[in-house]
């Protein structure tokens, strides 16, 4: 089909991939716990639209150019990781503020929109090397080298791969904002929610910044 070779094995190696914690699910558990149900799946929705342009960039080669290059490696790693590393210390020092009309905890600061939420999301994937290496090293094991198709197997694959990643990180959305809900009226149970998925957040910038390629 498209020239692409065993799906089979494809689709199981991307449900693994998908289930291993990373990036993209600390920012989708940061974001339902600050925020809720609602803002977790639209985080997903602009990691999925990133992986929409990794798919795009490696269909049609930009993706080996950027894995090839040493200087582009090195630009998107750190500006990936510096952002990381600014969502989680922002999650980290967020103090609750009291809503004294309905006596609860809430995050300090305006709620961020559906908008600004896709924007982030879309961010911390494109702006992840991992992920664009992940892309070039690991589709092509998929595609037969003597196809003619191999943009639009390419095409295929990565819709797939979005496919299943919406429908995970839609999962994790759900159960961290139902647990955020659960303790929606203890504000020093969210509190350090907070801090434990901030935490994470500058553990996984640090982690990308250290990173070889």
């Amino acid at each position: 089909m498209f020239g692409i070779t065993h799906f089979e094995l494809f689709v199981v190696a991307v449900f693994l991939l998908n289930v291993t914690p990373g990036p993209d699910t600390a920012y989708i558990v940061g974001r339902s716990v600050a925020q809720g149900r609602g803002a977790g799946l639209m985080s997903a929705l602009g990691i999925s639209a990133g992986c929409c342009v990794h798919s795009l960039a490696c269909a049609f080669g930009l993706t080996a150019l950027l894995a090839a290059s040493a200087t582009a490696f090195t630009v998107i790693k750190f500006v990936g990781a510096i952002y990381l590393i600014y969502l989680g210390v922002r999650l980290i020092f967020a103090k609750p503020a009291v809503d004294e009309a309905r006596g609860e905890a809430r995050a300090a600061g305006t709620p961020k929109s559906f908008r600004q939420l896709f924007l982030q999301g879309f961010c911390t994937n494109v702006l992840n090397p991992k992920v664009v290496l992940f892309f070039v090293s690991f589709f092509p094991q998929f595609v037969t080298a003597a196809t003619d198709h191999k943009a639009l197997a390419f095409l295929t694959l990565g819709a797939v791969f979005v496919a299943m990643s919406m429908v995970w990180n839609s999962f994790v959305a759900w159960i961290a904002g139902s647990v955020t809900r659960r303790f929606s009226g203890k504000p020093s149970v969210k509190k350090w929610l907070d801090r434990g998925v901030g935490s994470a957040f500058v553990g996984l910038g640090i982690k990308l910044a250290t990173a070889s390629r």
